[in-house]
């Protein structure tokens, strides 16, 4: 078998990849452009890309194709109807993550919350050594106990999500986009409750026609102003200048996020001109990628080849 991996560079080091080759000859590329694709696939058998899109006109260069393994949960980046109409096989990865989603969930809460960057600097610039007190009580935090925490998304990362905000003590609620996921031991609230009254909301939805703009700058105006918003889900479920403008006009009191409408952003991006940015912490759509998730990923992937292999044997 003829196995392509055309983003590797998106996994980083990983010490299972030897697990892929146990299937077959493997090729490597650390990235691939779309006008790299055609040539790269054109013998592949199978084919593990993460984020490189595979359109029709890509798909029909691939005469050998049997198998696309998306090293994702996600395959917004695959036509799957082009592939189901040759017969290609898509399998992707589910549920690798969600303890590394979780945890950055809450390092982002917890850094909006305690404002660590402060105390921190007020400690090493030598301004507590000056204090009267044995404390600096300026920059107040509060706890998570007993706050409403508001999930939009309740399947795996989110139901991770909602054990850990128990054991905080919060109250946990839920919103669901496609009105299903009913059969859940936390309430279930429509949008407009769910925002009015969550201290703190989460998102850990996918990013299709029932979340696109869900947080557009109406719904934020509903939210509480002692509100942290986190979204680990996807870009565009949030619209990020009416989160900026929302931001700027203290509707909510800060913000996590690490996914964007374009990644990587662009450098006009309305996050890197936000009037304060303690309000705001970002980073670089990491949540998934803790070194036990992406050997987690690749063991997957290599189980998703072998059962492939095995039915078609």
């Amino acid at each position: 078998m003829k196995i392509v991996f055309l983003d590797l560079k998106t996994m980083g080091e990983v010490p299972n990849l030897h697990l892929l080759e146990q299937h077959g000859n493997v090729t490597y590329y650390e990235t691939t452009t779309p006008a790299e694709v055609p040539a790269r696939i054109k013998e592949a058998d199978i084919i593990i890309v993460n984020k490189v899109n595979l359109d029709k006109p890509a798909l029909e260069a691939a005469t050998n194709l049997k198998l696309i393994c998306v090293a994702a949960t996600g395959t917004n980046n695959i036509d799957k109807v082009a592939a189901a109409e040759r017969g290609i096989v898509v399998k992707n990865v589910v549920d690798y993550s969600s303890a590394s989603v979780a945890q950055l969930t809450f390092a982002m809460l917890l850094h909006l919350l305690h404002k660590l960057p402060y105390f921190d600097n007020y400690v090493k610039q030598g301004e507590y050594a000056q204090s009267e007190i044995f404390t600096h009580l300026n920059h107040p935090f509060r706890e998570i106990k007993n706050k409403r925490f508001g999930i939009i998304g309740l399947g795996n990362i989110g139901r991770q999500v909602a054990r850990i905000a128990e054991a905080f003590g919060a109250e946990v609620v839920y919103y669901s986009a496609s009105g299903g996921n009913t059969n859940q031991p936390y309430q279930r609230l429509e949008l407009e409750e769910f925002l009015r009254t969550s201290d703190i909301i989460s998102i850990h939805e996918p990013l299709n026609e029932y979340t696109q703009n869900l947080l557009h700058y109406n719904r934020l105006q509903l939210l509480k102003p002692s509100a942290i918003l986190i979204n680990v889900g996807r870009g565009g479920i949030v619209n990020e200048a009416d989160l900026v403008r929302a931001l700027n006009e203290n509707l909510l009191l800060a913000a996590g996020l690490d996914v964007f409408e374009q990644e990587p952003i662009e450098a006009n991006n309305p996050f890197l001109n936000i009037q304060h940015k303690e309000k705001l912490v970002l980073t670089p759509h990491i949540a998934w990628a803790s070194v036990e998730a992406r050997t987690l990923l690749v063991e997957k992937l290599a189980q998703n080849i072998q059962t492939f292999l095995q039915e078609g044997k």
